[in-house]
């Protein structure tokens, strides 16, 4: 499934609110803030369908320019391959750690879906 670009979180203000209103989840490599979008609030951009996401690898926490487009990559990576797992209306930022680079794909996925089972159960 592709990445769209609607799909992105790109506005400091929307970094903002999943910072001060979401929940933090550690998942090994990551860390994974998430939040509801508000349904209307007042002077709020129009709400885009589906879900969004914000990738952060900071340059105290995973490294040098290579390590974090690396750790960026990786995560990008791991929501492409499973945003379906995401239901409508959530934005999400996925905060790289310095352990992130160390660990196969495999485990950062693992970590991903773990957490996704979790937060968002598949209604029977």
């Amino acid at each position: 499934m592709r990445f769209r670009a609607e799909s992105h979180l790109r506005r400091p203000a929307d970094f903002a609110l999943v910072r001060a209103h979401g929940r933090r989840y550690h998942c090994g490599g990551f860390v994974l803030g998430v939040v509801k979008r508000p349904d209307a609030v007042a002077g709020a951009r129009p709400i885009t369908s589906g879900s969004r996401v914000g990738f952060v690898a900071s340059r105290a926490a995973v490294g040098n320019a290579v390590a974090r487009n690396r750790a960026k990559r990786r995560l990008r990576e791991v929501f492409r391959d499973h945003q379906n797992l995401i239901p409508d209306g959530y934005d999400l930022i996925m905060t790289g750690r310095r352990s992130l680079n160390r660990l196969e794909y495999a485990q950062i996925e693992r970590d991903f879906l773990r957490i996704c089972a979790q937060l968002f159960p598949v209604p029977v």
